[in-house]
């Protein structure tokens, strides 16, 4: 499968983790779009539509929309979905990937799938009936024993020169395309990164791209992919996904633990233990402690949110900071009170 480098879409805090990630996979091409807030998907989305659209003009390559916090096992059956896609995405279609489930997760919404989509033989896709919100658990299992319900995996393919995404944000959501437009069409180069308009990109509203555009476009199929996908959103995902220990525990780092099960344990310098505990997620940095229980730890935005509220200097400055040149690491920091 032939693709070109990737379009990289994030927030300028993150710009040169993103920059090192991409040259240790020879993949760094001044390529990385820079957001000066987040806007949701469907700005983000817009924001690498455009530049494909500026980058081949002449050209009508599809664009395949992946989410950095995705984990894809089985990358033969990944392939095979995206190119049972191509067909319709090369026909107009705006293709999204719905995950076969094997249990009734109530962490994801879900798709239901509508009649047979017209298309190539040896190629399989469904017109989107409805995108539904996350199900408590009794409809979850109904929505599995179905067999019409994927879970929404966030992932897209579509055109991306000829601008069959863009048709439809400037038909359901214009002030979206505008405020993108505009931001795209005074951007500054800087190094490997591309920094769009600021004043221009947070005029844009905030909003997903299943709310913008696929819940209401007509041209909107669903192409079933089982490849051992995981959302990795949360520090419990990492548990779910990773190699156990015969006590259920998941272990980084320098870590000792007595009587302790079902446990994330996360060390990044020094030693962290844990004695008579389950169900925990502990995770050790340079800047913070957090522990949390594995079921609740989602929750932990609110405590970000709170950090922001106050003003502490974790917010907006991390002891370890990556570079061009490299990384440095801030030995000490004023000292805040408590709450």
């Amino acid at each position: 499968m032939e693709c070109e480098s990737p379009v990289v879409i994030c927030n300028e805090q993150h710009r040169f983790i993103v920059a090192e990630q991409l040259r240790q996979l020879n993949k760094l091409t001044e390529n990385i779009i820079l957001e000066p807030a987040g806007r949701n998907t469907a700005p983000a989305i817009a924001l690498a539509a455009l530049a494909a659209k500026r980058h081949s003009p002449e050209n009508d390559p599809l664009m395949l929309v992946l989410a950095a916090d995705h984990v894809i096992a089985d990358e033969d059956a990944f392939r095979a979905a995206v190119r049972n896609a191509m067909p319709y995405a090369e026909a107009g279609k705006l293709v999204t990937f719905g995950i076969v489930p094997d249990l009734p997760e109530t962490g994801y919404g879900y798709i239901r799938r509508g009649e047979v989509s017209a298309g190539e033989q040896d190629t399989v896709a469904f017109e989107v009936a409805q995108f539904v919100e996350k199900p408590n658990l009794e409809t979850a299992q109904a929505y599995v024993a179905s067999g019409e319900y994927y879970w929404n995996s966030g992932m897209f393919l579509f055109r991306a020169t000829s601008g069959r995404y863009l048709e439809e944000l400037k038909k359901y959501r214009p002030d979206i395309l505008d405020a993108c437009e505009k931001a795209m069409s005074a951007v500054d180069p800087d190094l490997d990164f591309i920094r769009v308009d600021e004043e221009a990109f947070l005029a844009c509203p905030e909003e997903s791209v299943d709310y913008a555009v696929m819940e209401r476009t007509a041209d909107a199929v669903v192409v079933p992919m089982d490849a051992g996908w995981s959302d990795v959103g949360s520090w419990s995902s990492l548990w779910e996904i990773s190699a156990h220990t015969a006590e259920g525990n998941v272990c980084h780092g320098d870590v000792i633990n007595h009587k302790t099960e079902n446990s994330y344990v996360y060390a990044e310098s020094g030693l962290v233990t844990t004695v008579g505990v389950k169900d925990l997620v502990v995770v050790q940095t340079k800047d913070a402690v957090l522990i949390a229980d594995r079921n609740a730890v989602q929750d932990v935005k609110k405590v970000v949110e709170q950090i922001k509220a106050d003003g502490r200097h974790e917010h907006r400055v991390h002891r370890e900071v990556y570079r061009p040149w490299g990384k440095y690491v801030t030995l000490s920091t004023r000292a805040t009170a408590t709450r």
